[in-house]
This record gives structure tokens, sequence and C-alpha cells, in this order.
């Protein structure tokens, strides 16, 4: 099997895993401390897409656009954990998936009037478009470099503020015991809303990054929110660390399985029998995966400690 295209896969596995980290730890910060299901965060990294993209297209700058985006994803989630999720804290988790089902769809008739049904695109700007020569055979796209980076280095970040700042103490407090934080006086509603804008910020730079390599469009929070479930219960649930061995875990699986699993079927099997059952296994390796860390470990890789 040729090296240089394991290399380039492995390459894209870690893309994709530090893309789907952004969306997990967000999404599992909330549900560890606020116990809340949010099906809608999948919709809060696809407005950070659109209004980046929107941005961009209106300023050309896309360095301008990306701060603007990430500022106008901050505020829609502190704005929509005022308005729609406050209510639900002490809700049911029945009732928290049905009423952030309902943001779903609210979200997706939004930027559908807003920008229309159809597909926009965002370009790379000129400075990280071209490619990097990583070795003598193997050059890899600049831009997709940035976002591990910049993934690579929000999982540094996310750890130092978690583990070495008073807010990281609340926030880990405000998992444990949230009663007794708001008994020693600490604002624990403003805590939560703290939380949530992090973690649709957290989306929002997910989003913005997968701009200019994905079609922007309606409801495409929805399928990658899947898979940042399946991270999630892969890693354990409101774990940070588990959130980001999940992400690159599931990256590297599903990439790596989409890109090898048909051409390794078609050495033991004929070639039409490959063909149809490569891309449908590859498909289901994540949630394969899933299982087996179930059935040995129900709480996840990394569980979060109590």
């Amino acid at each position: 099997m040729n090296l240089v295209l394991i290399a380039e896969q492995t390459l894209n596995g870690l893309q994709l895993g530090v893309m789907l980290f952004l969306l997990a730890a967000g999404l599992t910060l909330v549900f560890g401390i606020m116990n809340l299901v949010n099906l809608a965060h999948g919709a809060l990294y696809m407005v950070g897409a659109y209004l980046t993209t929107y941005f961009h297209q209106t300023t050309g700058s896309f360095a301008l656009a990306v701060l603007l985006g990430l500022a106008g994803t901050l505020l829609v989630g502190i704005v929509t954990e005022l308005v729609a999720l406050r209510t639900l804290y002490e809700r049911d988790h029945l009732d928290q998936v049905l009423a952030t089902f309902g943001l779903i769809l609210f979200f997706n008739e939004l930027v559908a009037i807003l920008w229309g049904r159809a597909a926009i695109y965002s370009t790379i700007p000129d400075y990280l478009s071209g490619h990097v020569q990583i070795t003598a055979q193997l050059r890899y796209p600049l831009y997709r470099l940035v976002i591990i980076g910049i993934g690579l280095a929000v999982a540094v970040l996310l750890w130092w503020v978690v583990s070495r700042t008073r807010l990281g103490m609340l926030i880990r407090a405000g998992a444990s015991n949230r009663a007794m934080v708001s008994a020693l006086g600490i604002n624990i509603r403003l805590l939560y809303t703290i939380v949530f804008g992090f973690g649709a910020a957290l989306a929002g730079l997910a989003g913005l990054l997968s701009g200019p390599i994905y079609a922007v469009q309606p409801g495409m929070g929805e399928l990658i929110l899947i898979q940042v479930f399946v991270v999630i219960v892969i890693g354990g649930i409101g774990s940070i660390r588990g959130a980001f061995a999940g992400a690159l875990i599931v990256g590297m699986v599903d990439t790596l399985g989409r890109a090898f699993l048909k051409p390794t079927l078609a050495t033991v099997l004929s070639p039409t029998a490959a063909d149809a059952a490569g891309p449908a296994m590859a498909s289901m390796l994540i949630y394969l995966l899933m299982a087996v860390v179930l059935a040995f470990r129900p709480e996840g890789l990394f569980p979060s400690r109590s």
C-alpha cells in the first residue's frame, strides 16, 4: 500500500479529528456542567460557517470575517441560552431534546430565509492556499495544516483553562455539585451562560474553519453532530480529555476506513462485492467502534472524574 497515501489520509484523519474535538469539547462541557442535552449544538456550527462566509464576502478580509463570525456565534449562543434554554435546566432530558430539536428547525429556517436554501461557498485566502512540502513525495494543503494547528492549540488552551484557572475551578465544581457552588455565593446562572457561550464559540470556530472546505448549507450541522455524539460516548461524557481522545480516534477510523476498507476488501472479495460492501462498512465503522467501547467501558475511555 502506498505509504504517501497512508500519510496523507492520516493527516486528513487528524484534521477531521480536531474539527470534531472543537464541537465535542463545547457539547461535553455543556452536558457535564449544565446537564443539558443540546441537539442544537450543530446549528451553532452552521451559524459560525454562515456568518464567516457572509462577512468574508462582504468585507473581503478572511481574518476580519473569522473574528466577526466567532463573535457573532458567541452572541447567538448567549442569546439562545438566555431566551430558550435557561428554563430547561431543571426539566428532564426528554423536554430538553424536544426543545433543542425545535431550535434546529428554527435555525435551519432562519438561515434559509437569510441566505436561501442553496449552498454557498467560501474561498481560502491566498496566504492560506497552496501546499506544504512535508517530504519529497508528500505535499499537503496549507489550510488543512492550519486547522490541525488551531485545533491542537485550542486543546492545550482548554486544558489550561479547565485545570489551571479560577474559571476552570468553578467549571469543575459546578459539574460536581452545582448546589454547593451556588450556596458559596457563585452566580451559577452566569456561569452557565459563560459556559454555553464558550461552547457555542467553539462550535462556531469549527464551522468557520470548515466553510472553505465544505459547502455551507442549511442542515449542515446535523450530520456532523451525530459523529460528535459518537465522539463523546467513546471518550466519556463530560470529559475534555475524553473528547480529545475520542475525536482523534473517530477522525482516524472514519477517514482511514473510507480510504482503505474498499481496496482491502477487494483483495479477498470480487470487485463488485467490494464496491458494494466497502462504502457501507466504512460508514458503519465508528458505530461499531462505539458499540465495542460501550461493551467493555460503558462510561467511555476517559470518563469525567466526579
